[in-house]
């Protein structure tokens, strides 16, 4: 295997500031979100409210990662199919 000098790598100003720009939106975005969701409840707890609640807690996960379920049946033709006894 060939061995190389590590590569130097220079931090730019543009670089410095670039950065700073993406914090401050994502900051902004957070802060936008945090006030949807205080709006959004009707007991006036905010978001601290949500996490207290684990189905909205559940819920909050579930749209993080984009998982929606399904609820299952519970009748027993669709557990066994169409058998008849």
């Amino acid at each position: 295997m060939l061995r190389r000098k590590p590569t130097r790598l220079e931090l730019k100003l543009d670089d410095i500031e670039e950065f700073e720009s993406f914090r401050k939106d994502l900051e902004t975005r957070k802060k936008q979100k945090e006030d949807v969701e205080g709006v959004g409840t009707s007991d006036g707890e905010g978001a601290a409210g949500l996490s207290s609640d684990p189905k909205s807690r559940e819920q909050m996960i579930n749209d993080r990662i984009g998982y929606k379920p399904q609820p299952k049946p519970n009748n027993r033709t669709s557990q066994f199919g169409n058998f008849e006894f």
